[in-house]
């Protein structure tokens, strides 16, 4: 999967995804790796390491790993055998040409063009007394609006508060949004509601035929790396226990698909607490494996704390009124399947909403939902303490008239 180019045909009309942006953390490290390389001509010798013995946790880990293992090497031999692939690959960062470069001098900003170098924080802003009075200004174009007397087009500007309030896109189009001076893009058709855990209950329909019948979650699990970084704040796993999953989902049902590090205590917990207390029967696993611009794993598949690959569980919530085995007219949602992409940011996921569309209940068009989102999708539902975290404007470049 290539998500930039996912993006740009789903998502955006006016603007398109940077890939030099969005795989900007990865090429870099690559580059510092080949550096580093190049320039250290001796190796320390390390020292022999005593032999461990795995506790209970790890080796059910350990096991989990194992079983997944041949799946994930059979989908990466079929990656390397498919040479056009390896080759859009290699060429992502470059993919979008000239337009990449002249992001700057058209008033689009790539990260290294903002001023300051430092993105806003929405979690400190929505902290803060004045959160409340924090205003975001909806910029529609002029192709965007119409009026209904004389047919006319014009521009149009709103001004809604920004934080306990869901903030909608209601242009068919993206537009750009502004807050305290920093520029935004959000996708057709799209809104959000930016706060914290204590105001999600705000989003639950007063009628379930107006729930979600895609629920897609990425909690901030509480991670070492996250927290030594500074990245995000966490949180304990009790917290997600209060997640109301069953109200927010559709008369007919939801899928609900839930992100997951590789602990095996974290996988306890969803499988034995989490999942029967949303009312979620588990139906399958999917893999994102991870994997560098030549093909190559990010990582060693058997590295114990840093696998290469991250994990979405799905699962059926079912409506009200509904009995607890599906219904003849799901589709059968698949086992074991692999999505393979080079990762963007650090915790950005790829955009999976097109992959499962085929296994969701309900009518359509449907009504998705991601919860503690930290980015927005065309004709989606955002939820979250920084759903606009990459819907920056630096992110994007403007779509040349010969994009399509």
């Amino acid at each position: 999967m290539d998500p930039v180019r996912v993006l740009n045909v789903s998502d955006y009309t006016q603007f398109r995804v940077s890939p030099s942006v969005y795989y900007n953390r990865f090429f870099e490290c690559e580059d510092n790796e080949k550096t580093r390389v190049s320039t250290t001509s001796k190796k320390r010798k390390r020292k022999e390491r005593k032999p461990y013995t795995l506790n209970e946790r790890e080796r059910s880990a350990y096991q989990r790993h194992q079983e997944a293992k041949p799946l994930l090497l059979k989908a990466h031999e079929v990656l390397f055998g498919a040479k056009d692939l390896l080759h859009c690959i290699s060429n992502l960062k470059s993919d979008g040409g000239d337009d990449d470069d002249s992001c700057c001098s058209n008033g689009i900003r790539e990260l290294s063009c903002i001023e300051d170098g430092k993105k806003q924080s929405f979690v400190e802003l929505g902290s803060v007394w004045q959160a409340p009075l924090y205003e975001i200004s909806i910029n529609y174009r002029e192709e965007n609006m119409t009026t209904g007397d004389s047919g006319s087009s014009l521009g149009v500007s709103r001004l809604v508060p920004a934080f306990n309030n869901l903030v909608m896109n209601e242009s068919c189009d993206d537009v750009e949004a502004e807050i305290l001076n920093n520029r935004y893009v959000l996708p057709g058709n799209s809104c959000f509601y930016m706060s914290d855990l204590k105001q999600i209950h705000d989003l639950i329909p007063a009628d379930t035929d107006s729930g979600f019948n895609l629920i897609v979650i990425d909690p901030p699990w509480e991670n070492g790396s996250a927290r030594q970084k500074s990245l995000y704040p966490t949180l304990p796993n009790r917290y997600f226990l209060s997640l109301p999953i069953k109200q927010l989902t559709h008369t007919k049902g939801a899928l609900v698909a839930l992100w997951v590090t590789n602990r095996e205590k974290l996988r306890t917990f969803v499988e034995k607490e989490l999942f029967p207390l949303w009312g979620v029967s588990y139906s399958a696993i999917f893999y994102w494996l991870k994997v560098k611009a030549d093909g190559s794993l990010i990582n060693e598949l058997d590295l114990f704390h840093h696998r290469p690959y991250e994990c979405l569980l799905l699962g059926y919530c079912h409506g009200e009124g509904m009995n607890t085995e599906l219904p003849s007219t799901y589709k059968h949602l698949e086992e074991n399947q692999v999505i393979i992409s080079v990762p963007g940011e650090y915790s950005r996921k790829p955009p999976v909403g097109k992959l499962l569309m085929d296994y969701l209940p309900g009518t359509r068009p449907a009504r998705c939902i991601e919860l503690f989102a930290r980015e927005m999708f065309a004709g989606w539902t955002s939820w979250g303490n920084e759903p606009l975290h990459f819907q920056e404007l630096s992110y994007f470049v403007n779509r040349s008239m010969n994009d399509g």
